[in-house]
């Protein structure tokens, strides 16, 4: 089995996204005022998030097909 960069970068940006979509849901509103009521720091978290599970489907996606080539080619 070969390293897949995806892998640890999908865990990377998950965990950071988790960490800052829920700084943005449970922090406090007022820290918002600066930039016009947009809450930054729950939509990057949001984004990160997504950009992070993203990279993880694709590694385990490229897993499996290793996988499946690698059976196939045994047979």
């Amino acid at each position: 089995m070969k390293f897949d960069l995806r892998f640890p970068i999908g865990l990377l940006f998950s965990f950071y996204g988790l960490l800052l979509a829920g700084f943005g849901l449970f922090g406090d509103a007022k820290i918002y005022d600066r930039s016009l009521g947009i809450n930054i720091n729950l939509w990057w978290g949001l984004f990160m998030l997504l950009f992070g599970v993203s990279m993880l489907l694709l590694a385990r996606c490229a897993r499996t097909t290793a996988n499946a080539d690698a059976t196939r080619k045994k047979s």
